[in-house]
């Protein structure tokens, strides 16, 4: 059984980024923007009732204050900062999720707050403490394999025992799991065929080919296709198709986490 999550609602005003009502249609889980590295209210609003209209989980999807950098700079913030930006944001889609009708199933961090917080003790502490004093019962999502073992160490300190390993759908890894950085060249995977066979592994043998060749083990609960990747609506119903032609369930992360 798999979840496939992709973020979400990232568009802001004026302006539109990613293929929301196409890729939603493949997907189980959405992980929504709240505002701080894109998306406006209205946005969020419309994301969670897209969501809710194809039975899709609605997640927040917290980052750094950053709309600029699309919050894939990390920002030297204090804990209190990290904290009370991270209950400002999730409670915020929390009441408008809630005033259509739906309510939240998971938290995954965005971008740069995503990265730090999965090798940043201090980070991770403030994002899992902040999470377990406003709504503990919500799945957490945190980086599968060796590179999240930082944060989720910090959940189960915390009390956190909802907690989703993500395997990234067309990211490359470093033999030490962590992601590629997305200035490196090959740092993000196009090919639909290559995302689709790479993604069927992970769910069958946990596992991930890294640049150097090795296999890193994932073991996931839900694979991230990237909402602006030009070839997301490809990639996702490729790996969709992939999956349960194969056997595998895709179901949404809050029903077996």
């Amino acid at each position: 059984m798999i979840d496939l999550n992709c973020d979400m609602g990232e568009s802001f005003g004026n302006y539109n980024l990613g293929c929301d009502a196409e890729v939603i249609r493949h997907i189980t889980s959405a992980n929504v923007a709240c505002g701080f590295h894109a998306s406006d209210p209205l946005v969020m609003e419309r994301t969670v009732i897209l969501a809710r209209e194809h039975g899709v989980g609605v997640g927040a999807h917290p980052g750094y204050p950053d709309l600029r950098g699309f919050g894939r700079r990390r920002m030297e913030c204090s804990a209190d900062e990290l904290r009370t930006d991270l209950l400002y944001q999730v409670g915020a889609l929390a009441a408008i999720a809630r005033a259509n009708g739906s309510a939240l199933q998971h938290v995954k961090p965005h971008g740069a707050l995503y990265n730090t917080a999965a090798g940043d003790q201090t980070v991770a502490t403030a994002l899992c403490q902040a999470l377990a004093a406003y709504a503990p019962d919500l799945v957490l999502v945190t980086l599968a394999g060796p590179g999240g073992e930082v944060i989720r160490r910090a959940a189960a300190q915390a009390g956190l025992t909802r907690v989703a390993r993500e395997a990234f759908a067309d990211r490359a890894y470093t033999p030490e799991g962590r992601l590629v950085a997305r200035n490196l060249p090959g740092a993000v995977i196009h090919d639909p065929g290559l995302v689709a066979a790479r993604c069927l592994r992970m769910a069958q043998e946990g596992v991930v080919e890294a640049v150097d060749g090795s296999l890193v083990r994932l073991d996931p609960h839900t694979i991230c296709v990237h909402g602006d990747n030009p070839s997301a609506v490809d990639l996702v119903r490729s790996i969709r198709q992939i999956m349960e032609a194969n056997g595998v369930a895709v179901r949404p992360m809050g029903e077996f986490v």
